[in-house]
């Protein structure tokens, strides 16, 4: 079955249907229609116009004859299928530099826009010498950068990378392999995520294609090992929306040891429990978490705790950096704030008390993923580095949050115009023969991708605030990636919905007419109220 076409333009919503709070039961919705049956699967082609126009390339949208979901193409097989195709067009893209210009001088990776990390990181931190991470010192380095900069599973991963590294051939030869290595591991963290993503939405499984096809997937997908934490982060939403919110909390610990963002979570999951009531939920996830990101990283602190804290003093004493609005303000002042840390600090409490007062305040409780989408682009935002990878972090978010291909397109435009900004700038200020934008381009090319980032957060507000304009709820459904909260009843709330909550309260005991408001109030006998 699919759903019913809407146009997503047209206001049609009344005050109840704005306003309304969640209800407890799925069947008796009053805030929409009623629930939608639980095999009933949406296809993007029925509701959203972009992705409608876009399927008349395969002759329009699916019909009664494509039998979504009884042959073997299943969604999650293909969107795999179409991961795998994605990722291999993006290795192709690193073509150019994996066949030269990585090892050469100067800015001929920029200038191809084909650059990454990972081979130049295979030799610059000791793998090439089969030095092992956060135990053995990195020769001929000082300061904070003494052992591997980067959190314990990432760090692990890399070293996996390296043991299936061939030895022999000489330097290149085994970056060139490193980084293929790396490549086809990513590419399965990328199949993980998205087959995660089409099973929290089990009703839009359709969805994930935004994941799959996404430009910026295809341009940064191995720029650098952010994908591992992406996989994880997707697994745990993926968790938590089918009710199991110890896995859930495992699979964010272990996200949080890959990379920092996925702690995160934890924010938005406290809240919308807290409205809801779901303290014994909350409590389990949370102890997942922390157990399994000890698992991960007990060990190596009793092995070597400076080597295990590099990441963290070299993420405090990192400067200004590239994507970030701060390097702007740098350059523009051509010195930077010395207290930057602070800065951040600041703006990112006020963007989580924000969210919070929204996910509390909200006339409809707020969706998990909308959450989730906002606090990690906060985070991003305000960061003092936005790096061209930093989208893959956002991704799933925004799939889950926001499945319009509209909006999605219009972010990605941005995203990836940045990308190759970025690339375009280094190979300015790195080659002899300046190939590339300089200073003042560059800066439009932050303030676009910033401005895109906050598009779609603006979107995703908005949806909050008006329940009858979010996608996923058009059809009676709740939070598909609540778990248990989804159609579950608030029980702390405040500002706008306690108002609606009080308001609705009384409505039960309000008179039936106008007519009655002048008559003088009868006390109700014992009787009636016990049969109450």
């Amino acid at each position: 079955m699919t759903s019913s076409a809407r146009d997503e333009s047209a206001d049609q919503t009344g005050p109840a249907e704005a306003a309304g709070p969640a209800p407890a039961a799925p069947a008796a919705d009053p805030a929409g229609p009623p629930a939608p049956p639980a095999n009933t699967v949406v296809v993007p082609a029925d509701e959203d116009p972009v992705a409608a126009a876009g399927s008349e390339v395969i002759g329009g949208p699916p019909g009664r004859r494509a039998l979504l979901g009884v042959s073997w193409w299943v969604p999650a097989r293909f969107l795999a299928l179409v991961v795998i195709v994605v990722s291999v067009l993006g290795m192709a893209q690193k073509l150019p530099c994996y066949n030269s210009a990585w090892f050469q001088p100067g800015s001929p990776q920029y200038v191809h826009a084909c650059y990454s990390d990972i081979p130049h990181l295979f030799s610059g931190r000791g793998f090439a010498a089969g030095l092992h991470p956060y135990v053995d010192r990195i020769p001929g380095t000082s300061g904070d950068l003494q052992f591997l900069e980067y959190p314990v599973l990432t760090g692990l991963f890399m070293q996996v990378a390296a043991w299936l590294t061939p030895g022999g051939g000489g330097t290149q030869s085994q970056e060139q392999w490193f980084w293929a290595i790396n490549a086809g591991l990513l590419m399965a963290c990328a199949v993980v995520a998205v087959v995660a993503l089409s099973r929290t939405h089990r009703r839009r499984p359709w969805d994930a294609l935004l994941f799959a096809l996404a430009p910026c997937l295809l341009l940064n997908s191995t720029v650098n090992w952010d994908l591992l934490a992406v996989a994880l982060a997707a697994v745990a939403m993926a968790w938590w929306s089918g009710s199991r919110p110890v896995w859930a909390g495992v699979f964010i610990g272990l996200a949080t040891a890959a990379k920092l963002y996925p702690v995160l979570l934890i924010g938005p999951l406290l809240m919308l429990c807290w409205r809801a009531g779901r303290w014994r939920e909350f409590r389990a996830m949370l102890g997942g978490a922390v157990g399994a990101w000890l698992l991960v990283n007990l060990p190596i602190m009793m092995a070597n705790w400076q080597g295990w804290s590099t990441f963290y003093v070299f993420s405090k004493h990192r400067k200004e950096d590239y994507g970030s609005f701060w390097l702007i303000l740098m350059q523009s002042r051509g010195v930077g704030l010395e207290n930057l840390d602070t800065f951040i600090a600041v703006l990112m409490v006020l963007c989580c008390l924000g969210i919070g007062w929204l996910a509390l305040s909200a006339p409809r409780r707020p969706r998990f993923a909308q959450l989730a989408f906002l606090v990690v682009a906060a985070f991003v935002l305000v960061n003092k580095v936005y790096s061209p990878q930093y989208v893959l972090w956002l991704i799933p978010f925004a799939v889950l949050a926001r499945p319009r291909w509209r909006d999605f397109l219009i972010w990605q435009a941005c995203e990836a115009l940045y990308t190759l900004g970025i690339w375009s700038h280094l190979g300015f200020v790195t080659g002899a023969k300046q190939q590339g934008i300089g200073e003042s381009w560059y800066h439009f090319a932050i303030v676009l991708h910033l401005l895109g980032t906050l598009y779609l957060c603006g979107m995703v507000v908005r949806d909050i605030l008006l329940p009858d304009r979010d996608p996923v709820r058009w059809d009676g459904s709740d939070d598909p990636s609540g778990g248990v909260l989804d159609h579950a009843p608030d029980v702390f709330v405040l500002g706008t919905a306690r108002q609606l909550k009080e308001e609705a309260t009384y409505a039960g005991y309000a008179p039936a007419g106008p007519e009655q408001w002048l008559d003088e109030p009868t006390v109700p006998e014992p009787a009636d109220i016990v049969e109450r």
